[in-house]
């Protein structure tokens, strides 16, 4: 976070800052926010349910022991894997995107995680992938972005991308819209977080509406791609990283209306 000039920084930087996240669950994110002093309002903007045809999912998980490894690249596919782990617990050697995830799927497997990338990004997973090539299945969102999938398999894998659920945009209540109208921060920690915003007609990335930070590029791209300009993207796809980027952002705000006439 930016240091003040006395070299500390507050205890609770976001004191006052009404910051909203488009999940219904309080989770690792919304505890960081909460540490930092911010007002954290929940609005669920995403429903997740099964995969259209689930039959590739069911196939590759009764085949489990014949994968080298498995990706999980959120907490809601470790959901849909679990139960295969569960029953076969000297399964494959265990690899996620991020820490939180990487955390649901020790819980699911009963057993430590083989690779969490330094970063938490799919680019990252696959630069840190070790060799010699294995045989990966990778469960993963319907809509996933080709990084991941695309890069173990430039690097030789065997790879079999399975979709493990579907996200759907699911309309703000009457009551979402007014828990929202005070937001000062919104955070998108997704692409089809930023979609589900614009179907409703939310404002952000406008002079008068909430600061707008994304959890990372894709995302970032994704609001760009719609007209919604991200004021900070975090460096790090991670709740300390994304409290970072909120506090920037609303510092920066601050600055340019204390020099604007």
């Amino acid at each position: 976070m930016t240091v003040l000039a006395d070299g500390c920084e507050p205890v609770e930087p976001l004191r006052g800052v009404v910051v909203a996240v488009t999940r219904s669950e309080a989770g690792p994110l919304a505890t960081a926010l909460t540490s930092a002093g911010a007002e954290v309002v929940h609005v669920p903007l995403i429903d997740t349910g099964p995969p259209r045809d689930g039959a590739p999912l069911a196939t590759a998980l009764a085949e489990l022991g014949a994968f080298d490894w498995l990706v999980t690249t959120s907490v809601n596919g470790v959901r849909v894997v679990a139960d295969a782990l569960g029953s076969s617990r000297a399964g494959p050697r265990l690899a996620a995107v991020g820490p939180v995830t990487g955390s649901a799927l020790a819980a699911a497997a009963g057993r430590a995680v083989d690779l969490v990338p330094t970063v938490s990004t799919a680019a990252a997973l696959v630069s840190e992938f070790p060799d010699p090539p294995a045989r990966v299945l990778v469960a993963q969102a319907e809509r996933a972005a080709p990084t991941l999938v695309d890069g173990l398999r430039a690097a030789g894998h065997d790879v079999v991308a399975v979709t493990a659920y579907t996200t759907r945009s699911q309309p703000p209540t009457t009551a979402d819209r007014g828990a929202l109208a005070g937001a000062d921060v919104v955070v998108f920690a997704s692409g089809s977080a930023v979609e589900a915003w614009i179907d409703a007609g939310l404002d952000a990335g406008t002079s008068d509406g909430p600061l707008v930070v994304a959890i990372g590029p894709s995302t970032a791209r994704v609001a760009a791609e719609l007209g919604v300009r991200p004021h900070q993207v975090a460096d790090r796809p991670d709740p300390e990283g994304v409290v970072v980027a909120v506090v920037r952002a609303v510092r920066a705000r601050a600055e340019l209306r204390r020099t604007t006439p």
